[in-house]
């Protein structure tokens, strides 16, 4: 991967754990560089204030964030809930010195307004209403002040074997709440348990069970 050699970029290490490198003393214009120029398979970039990390999911953790999304999905398509997925779409807004790709990303409330569009940009148009974001080893930046300072209204992070979900306050900081402000009603213990049976399951009888499940105690 090209780095620009007048970045004066230092790599940090990080827990062993998902692949994760640090760079400092990386500038916004380098990073919208590499953005440009590397492949899809380089990783999900994070960028705060000169700080950039770069995270080679493993397949743990891939397969977790797909499962999840699907179960969201399979929620939002039952209940007939509009959506737009927008999966690990970049975000990023210089005037923030921020940038990230989360693992799963959806417009809910603010779906018609981006209806149809391919080229969305912050400060233009909203942030996704929500976003997903699965540390397995935990990122060495602060992603929720990252998504704060995008103002996302929603982040459920899944660390230390728990999902925990976010509200982003009139305040600029996340609270931990017990439910989603994007999809109301969505019980979140029952949506862990059908998590939890991903091992035992193909993806296919997952999502299908879990499509049963939500039509008999869920749909209108």
């Amino acid at each position: 991967m090209p780095i620009d050699p007048e970045s004066k970029a230092l790599p940090r290490t990080v827990p062993a754990g998902e692949t994760r490198v640090v760079l400092d003393n990386v500038s916004w214009e380098t990073f919208e560089r590499l953005l440009d120029e590397t492949g899809p398979r380089r990783g999900r970039f994070a960028y705060e204030e000169g700080t950039l990390e770069i995270m080679a999911p493993s397949p743990e953790h891939e397969i977790l964030k797909s499962n999840l999304g699907r179960l969201v999905e399979a929620y939002a398509m039952e209940l007939g809930i509009d959506i737009q997925v927008t999966g690990a779409t970049t975000l990023k807004l210089q005037m923030k010195k921020r940038g990230a790709e989360p693992d799963e990303s959806y417009y809910v409330q603010n779906e018609l307004l981006i209806r149809g569009r391919t080229d969305l940009r912050l400060g233009r148009d909203p942030p996704p209403d929500l976003v997903i974001e699965i540390q397995l080893t935990r990122s060495a930046l602060d992603k929720l002040g990252i998504y704060a300072a995008m103002g996302v209204p929603e982040v459920w992070l899944w660390e230390d074997e728990a999902l925990k979900v976010y509200w982003l306050s009139e305040k600029g900081r996340y609270i931990e709440h017990g439910e989603s402000r994007s999809f109301s009603g969505l019980p979140l213990p029952d949506l862990l348990r059908f998590l939890s049976e991903a091992r035992e399951k193909s993806t296919t009888r997952l999502v299908n069970d879990f499509r049963s499940w939500v039509r008999g105690n869920l749909a209108r």
